[in-house]
């Protein structure tokens, strides 16, 4: 329910006070679960791609702890602003492309220990975008999801609820200072997500066996998923295939 259309004046009123003090009080509900990602790396990371890497919070996160970082982003301007910020830095390569165009590389296939995807998974095909990150990695690497889903059951909304609810709690946590004026930025590429949390552990079941799914704060599902077999020796990030 939008409470913004709703004709209950007492939820408007509710939803009013809490996008203000959501305002004052602001977190990244992606960057949040920067750290998830990072505690669920491989022991030895040796590459990582991160697929709609936007600016590269997310890839300046795993520099410390892969050897090497690709960041990819279909959008120019992110790509432009990520390719900027790390062009002096000689472990990371950013390009400006779409998963299904990385992976038509054959040279990539089974490559990386690490991928992720933080709030792009819903920009892509579904099935075709794990297919891809499946062939991407190595044996032994992780796929790390944090995305968004269609809150179409009842237990979707119920959760839904929960998260405007935890919401200012944790932005006053994150951020007890409120702020005057929000940071001008540009803005990343948002898109509402098309399939329920139900269709992605299906989808999962069939092509990434094992995947654990969660429903996770912040209106986040998470995903994370480790390919069969035995990871290779590490490859150091002077001689990572390229």
């Amino acid at each position: 329910m939008n409470i913004r259309t709703t004709p209950n004046p007492l939820i408007r009123w509710i939803g009013l006070r809490l996008t203000r003090f959501n305002d004052r009080h602001p977190w990244s509900h992606n960057n949040h679960f920067h750290p998830w990602i990072l505690r669920s790396l491989p022991p030895s990371t040796g590459r990582a791609l991160d697929v709609g890497c936007g600016r590269g919070d997310l890839v300046a996160a795993l520099a410390g702890f892969a050897g090497r970082v690709d960041g990819i982003d279909p959008d120019q301007e992110m790509a432009y602003l990520a390719a900027t910020r790390f062009a002096h830095d000689p472990a990371v390569q950013i390009g400006r492309r779409t998963l299904s165009e990385h992976v038509a590389e054959p040279r990539r296939h089974g490559t990386y220990d690490a991928l992720t995807m933080v709030a792009s998974l819903h920009h892509m095909d579904l099935a075709e975008a794990l297919l891809d990150a499946r062939t991407l990695l190595r044996p032994g690497g992780r796929l790390l999801v944090v995305t968004l889903t269609d809150p179409v059951s009842t237990a979707d909304q119920i959760w839904d609820v929960l998260s405007v609810l935890s919401n200012p709690l944790i932005g006053l946590v994150k951020h007890p200072r409120p702020v005057r004026e929000a940071p001008e930025e540009r803005p990343i590429p948002v898109k509402d997500p098309a399939w329920p949390i139900d269709t992605l552990r299906q989808e999962a079941a069939r092509i990434l066996p094992g995947a654990v799914i969660r429903r996770r704060e912040g209106f986040r599902v998470t995903l994370r998923w480790r390919k069969p077999g035995s990871a290779p020796a590490e490859v150091s990030a002077g001689g990572a295939v390229r």
